[in-house]
C-alpha cells in the first residue's frame, strides 16, 4: 500500500510537467536545450506574441542590413551606407518598396538574391514562416503553433484566452491555412512569371535576364513589395496590357489575404464535391472574406474613376497616353495605392487632388493577413457600418445576417487612432528634418505606414540619413501592424467583474 502515494506524486509530477511543455512554442519539450532556451527568452520578452513578431521583425531587418552593407551586394564593390542599406532592409522585410537608390543598377546578383528573399519572407510572413518551420521539424502541428500562427493571421486575438466559434480565424483552421499559404505563394508567383517572362523576352531582353527579372517581377507583385529591376522602371510598358494586367492580377490577389484565399477555395471545393453529389453542404463565405472583396472592389472602382477624371488632362500622366490607355493606367494606378507601389506614369508629377486621393487609397491598404499594408480594408468596413447602424437607430450592427460585436467596433477605432498617430509623428518629425512640402512630406510617409511603395518624390540618395530613418520606423511600424504594436504594448487583457456607473458625455 506504501507504494501507491509515490506513484500518484509521479503521475502528479509527469502530469504537471506536461501542462508546463504544452506552453512552450512549437511542442517544444522542456528538458531539451531548445526549450530551455525558450523559456529564458520568454523571461525576457514575455509570452507576447506581439513581441515575438515585432522582435523578428526588427532582427531580420538588421541582418538584412548587415549582407545588404557588404561590398559584395553592391554592383560597384563599394559597401552600401548604413542608412540606404537598413532602408532597403526595412522595405524589402516589411515589402514596401520604397527605395532611396536605384533598383535596376545599384545591387550586385548577391544583392538582388538577398532582397528576393527578404521580401518572400516578408511576404508570407514572419510568424508563418516560423510555423512551417516547426512543422517541417516536428512534423506534426501543435498547439501552440497553432496558436502563433492564428496570431499572425488575426493579431487581435492575441490577448484572448478562450476559443470563439465566431471569430475570423479559428484554430482548427490553420493547418489548411498554412497549407493555402504555401500552394498560393508557389503557384501564383510561378503562374505571373510564367506569362511576364516571355513578355520581357519578347521585348528585347535576353533570355537570362528575362527569366529573372520575370521572376523578381512576379514575387514583387504577389508580395506587393512594388521593387522594379527594369532599368527604365514599368514606363515603357505602360501600353503592354499584358504585363499591366498581369502585375495587376498578382497585387489584386496578394492583397486579399490568406484568410480569404483560403475561404475562396474552400467554397469552390464544397461547391465542386456538391455537384457531384458527395455532400449535402453548401459553399459558404465567411463574412471576412465578403467584407473584403466587397469593399475592396468599391475602392478599386472608385479610386480608378477619381484617378481617371483627375489625371485624364495632365499630359505628364494620363494625358500623354493613348486613349484606349488611360483607362487601364487609372485601374492599374488605383490598385497600386492599395499597396502594390508600381506605377507606370510618374507620381510626382499628379496633381494635388490625386495625391490626396491617393494618401486615401494607401492610408486603407488591403484585407487582413495579407500582403498588403494600412489600417485594412475591413477596418474601414466596420467603420461605415457602425456609422450607418448609428444613423438608423439600431442598437446592433449586422451586415450580412450576421451580428458583429461591439469589442470589433473598438478595435477598428483604435486602429485607425493608432496609424492616424504614427503618420502624424512621422510627417511632424519629418517635415522639421527636411523642410520639403507637406504634400510630398505626408505622402511618402502614409505610403511607408501603409507599404505602398509609390513616391511623390521624396524619397531618394539625397534624403537626409535622419529622415531615411524615421521612414524605416515607419515602416516597420506599418508592416507589424497597429493591432500587433498595441497589444505588445498593452501587454494581457484585463477583464473585470465589476462595472461602473455608466455617464454620457457630448460628443459631436
Amino acid at each position: 500500500m506504501a507504494r501507491w502515494p509515490g506513484r500518484r506524486n509521479r503521475r502528479k509530477s509527469r502530469n504537471a510537467q506536461l501542462r508546463s511543455s504544452s506552453a512552450l512554442p512549437y511542442g517544444l519539450h522542456p528538458r531539451s536545450g531548445l526549450a530551455g532556451l525558450g523559456d529564458r527568452l520568454r523571461a525576457v520578452i514575455g509570452n507576447s506574441a506581439a513581441t515575438v513578431t515585432i522582435l523578428i521583425f526588427i532582427l531580420l531587418s538588421l541582418l538584412t542590413t548587415s549582407l545588404l552593407m557588404m561590398p559584395a551586394a553592391s554592383a560597384s564593390g563599394e559597401a552600401t551606407p548604413l542608412a540606404d542599406a537598413l532602408f532597403t532592409a526595412v522595405s524589402a522585410i516589411c515589402v514596401t518598396g520604397l527605395t532611396t537608390v536605384n533598383m535596376a543598377t545599384h545591387w550586385s546578383p548577391f544583392g538582388n538574391t538577398v532582397i528576393f528573399i527578404a521580401l518572400q519572407v516578408g511576404g508570407i510572413g514572419v510568424m508563418t514562416l516560423a510555423t512551417l518551420l516547426a512543422v517541417i521539424a516536428s512534423k506534426r502541428l501543435g498547439l501552440g503553433a497553432r496558436k502563433m500562427m492564428a496570431s499572425d493571421v488575426d493579431p487581435s486575438r492575441m490577448h484572448e484566452r478562450q476559443e470563439h466559434d465566431g471569430h475570423g480565424m479559428q484554430l482548427g483552421n490553420v493547418k489548411g491555412l498554412l497549407g493555402t499559404v504555401i500552394v498560393s505563394v508557389f503557384a501564383i508567383e510561378l503562374v505571373l512569371a510564367a506569362i511576364i517572362i516571355p513578355r520581357l523576352w519578347a521585348s528585347g531582353l535576353d533570355a537570362v535576364t528575362a527569366l529573372w527579372q520575370g521572376g523578381y517581377l512576379a514575387a514583387s507583385a504577389f508580395t506587393n513589395t512594388g521593387f522594379v529591376p527594369l532599368v527604365d522602371g514599368l514606363a515603357a510598358y505602360d501600353s503592354d496590357p499584358v504585363i499591366v494586367l498581369t502585375i495587376a492580377v498578382g497585387v489584386f490577389l496578394g492583397s486579399l489575404g490568406f484568410p480569404v484565399i483560403f475561404a475562396l477555395t474552400q467554397a469552390l471545393n464544397v461547391a465542386r464535391r456538391r455537384r457531384r453529389r458527395l455532400t449535402l453542404a453548401h459553399a459558404r463565405v465567411g463574412l471576412h472574406a465578403k467584407l473584403t472583396l466587397v469593399t475592396t472592389t468599391i475602392l478599386l472602382a472608385v479610386g480608378a474613376v477619381l484617378i481617371g477624371l483627375l489625371e485624364w488632362g495632365n499630359d505628364r500622366t494620363l494625358g500623354g497616353q493613348e486613349l484606349w490607355v488611360r483607362p487601364m493606367t487609372a485601374v492599374f494606378t488605383s490598385m497600386m495605392a492599395r499597396s502594390g507601389g508600381f506605377n507606370t506614369v510618374p507620381t510626382e508629377d499628379m496633381s494635388g487632388a490625386t495625391h490626396l486621393v491617393l494618401d486615401m487609397l494607401m492610408f486603407v491598404g488591403g484585407g487582413s493577413a495579407s500582403t498588403a499594408g494600412g489600417i485594412k480594408v475591413t477596418t474601414l468596413a466596420i467603420l461605415f457600418i457602425a456609422a450607418f447602424a448609428e444613423a438608423r437607430g439600431n442598437q446592433d450592427l449586422g451586415v450580412y445576417e450576421r451580428r458583429i460585436p461591439s469589442d470589433v467596433v473598438r478595435l477598428a477605432v483604435s486602429v485607425v487612432l493608432w496609424g492616424a498617430s504614427i503618420v502624424a509623428v512621422s510627417s511632424v518629425i519629418i517635415l522639421r528634418i527636411t523642410n520639403a512640402p507637406l504634400d510630398e512630406v505626408l505622402f511618402d510617409v502614409i505610403s511607408a505606414f501603409a507599404t505602398c511603395g509609390l513616391s511623390a518624390g521624396l524619397t531618394g540618395g539625397d534624403l537626409e540619413s535622419e529622415a531615411k530613418y524615421v521612414l524605416a520606423v515607419t515602416m516597420l511600424l506599418g508592416r507589424v501592424g497597429t493591432v500587433t504594436l498595441a497589444t505588445a504594448l498593452s501587454g494581457t487583457h484585463r477583464t473585470t467583474v465589476y462595472r461602473r456607473a455608466a455617464e454620457r458625455p457630448i460628443v459631436g
